[in-house]
């Protein structure tokens, strides 16, 4: 390369592609109560979104594991009552889904560009651990 062209390379900036939006981001972002992004490096937010996703992955994921596999095997092996499932399971759902909504909320305020892709598995998520809350409820109320 000649000492030209480096020169060149360095004196101009190269500005950042904007990301592309869709028609519907506003209304996501008024229904999470979410700031339109602001310019500038998001790597802090981005990691934050990284980790927040990972903890609530993992709440969901052990309330499903609970809920399916260890509690219909566990309880009736050790004579527990039939209520000891959903009395564990409520709790964890509910903060498993306030896990979900916080980092879904972080995904979108950090503008990161899987946000989309990340609520649709989210929304998937919180589907599944909602009707294992609902599931749990009514059979306390029975």
């Amino acid at each position: 390369m000649s000492e030209s062209a480096a020169s060149l390379e360095t004196a101009v900036p190269v500005a950042p592609l904007p990301t592309r939006r869709q028609r519907a981001e506003p209304v996501v972002r008024r229904l999470l109560v979410v700031p339109e992004p602001s310019t500038g490096p998001h790597q802090e937010a981005d990691r934050s979104a990284h980790r927040l996703f990972n903890v609530s992955m993992v709440l969901s994921g052990l309330r499903c594991i609970l809920g399916y596999v260890v509690l219909p095997i566990v309880t009736p092996a050790l004579g527990a009552a039939a209520r000891v499932g959903p009395v564990v399971g409520v709790p964890i759902a509910v903060v498993a889904l306030c896990f979900d909504v916080v980092a879904v909320r972080r995904f979108w305020a950090a503008d990161h560009p899987w946000r989309w892709r990340v609520t649709f598995v989210y929304a998937v998520v919180m589907a599944m651990v909602l009707g294992l809350l609902i599931g749990d409820i009514v059979h306390l109320a029975s």
